[in-house]
């Protein structure tokens, strides 16, 4: 009996890693022939995003920098979707958390160390606060937070913006602006995320704050007693109900908790600059997608925590080679597709033996009777 279970979970992992390197084949292919169609090359394209996202000098360091806030945001989407919440709002969670680690972070200052401690704990609280907007619509006003969270992206992105306009807010003294009209002060150098050169590449600390939530999280969610009532929430709640799980309690603090990790991704953003992100200050349209591919990440990882450590690294190779491709006479956009077919493949082999699972267990029924 022993054999024949082995047997078979291993048939199913064959399966399982047979449908996911077809579906990727078949990204990969139509990546190739999008290139093509569009008049450049695709060999050129590969090379010029290994070149930007490994290759060259310092790229792989970039790239570690970038797919750490992805990581931080898909790890607390992770933790929202074990609740059975859908949680898109990232983005808005993600810049406001960025404006509360900035303005707390000049209203308290203090030494460096210090300082750091409460821009990290204040974007956390920041987007904690902007994802318990829609958890407090959700259970007090039955608002399916699905809609909340996504609206709440446009009013958070308005409501920094205004902040961003208001010298006793978040707006920088005019001495410090220069010519750009809404920016805030920047961050001293003794007060931003330690950045240790490694083989020419520059590490921010980010990185370890990712992989660290990355690890607790997965290690929470499968091995304490409130990961398991949050799964089993997540699954059937009315079950989880009669055991003693309070929906309210459990699912606002899931919901809360996903956005306090969107919020740190901004915080990490602002203190860790360099790498694209405002350059350790406020600007408008600072959060630059990331809360939306952190999203994607999470979605791709499959709500796995410690998958979504590589998926965070693809999705940033994309986004810091993409840079590069304009070199190859390609529009650097064309990665945003690539990027699109690679989410498409890595979704479609769970469907699809869902799929067949199904009408297996619906042929199997029929046979009984």
């Amino acid at each position: 009996m022993t054999e024949m279970t082995t047997s078979r979970q291993g048939a199913r992992i064959g399966e399982w890693l047979a449908f996911y390197g077809l579906s990727v084949l078949v990204a990969l292919l139509l990546s190739a022939l999008l290139v093509e169609a569009t008049g450049g090359d695709w060999r050129p394209v590969v090379s010029a995003l290994l070149d930007g996202s490994l290759r060259r000098p310092g790229r792989w360091g970039e790239t570690l920098g970038t797919a750490a806030p992805m990581l931080l945001v898909a790890v607390g989407t992770i933790i929202s979707g074990k609740a059975g919440l859908v949680n898109i709002g990232q983005e808005g969670q993600l810049f406001v958390g960025a404006a509360f680690a900035t303005y707390f972070g000049f209203l308290v200052g203090g030494p460096g160390p210090f300082n750091l401690v409460i821009i990290v704990i204040f974007g956390a609280v920041g987007g904690a606060l902007w994802a318990g907007v829609a958890a407090l619509l959700k259970f007090w006003r039955n608002v399916p937070e699905v809609l909340s969270t996504l609206l709440l992206v446009a009013v958070g992105g308005q409501v920094v913006a205004y902040g961003l306009s208001q010298s006793w807010l978040l707006l920088a003294p005019l001495g410090d602006r220069g010519n750009r009209n809404q920016v805030s002060q920047q961050l001293p150098k003794n007060n931003r995320l330690p950045s240790p050169e490694v083989f020419g590449n520059r590490i921010p600390l980010a990185v370890v704050i990712g992989l660290v939530s990355a690890v607790a999280v997965s290690a929470v969610l499968a091995r304490t007693v409130w990961g398991f009532r949050l799964r089993m929430l997540g699954r059937n709640s009315r079950a989880a109900q009669r055991s003693g799980v309070s929906q309210t309690g459990y699912g606002a603090s899931a919901l809360m908790i996903s956005g306090a990790f969107a919020g740190l991704a901004g915080a990490v953003m602002l203190a860790g600059g360099g790498f694209a992100f405002g350059n350790y200050q406020l600007v408008p349209g600072f959060a630059t997608n990331i809360g939306w591919t952190g999203l994607l990440v999470a979605l791709v990882a499959r709500e796995k925590a410690l998958v979504a450590i590589p998926v965070a690294f693809v999705f940033a190779g994309l986004r810091t080679g993409s840079s590069f491709v304009g070199s190859t006479g390609v529009e650097g956009r064309i990665t945003d597709v690539i990027q699109g077919f690679l989410v498409l493949a890595l979704l479609v082999p769970p469907a699809v033996m869902f799929i067949r699972d199904r009408r297996r267990a619906q042929a199997a029924a029929a046979e009984r009777v």
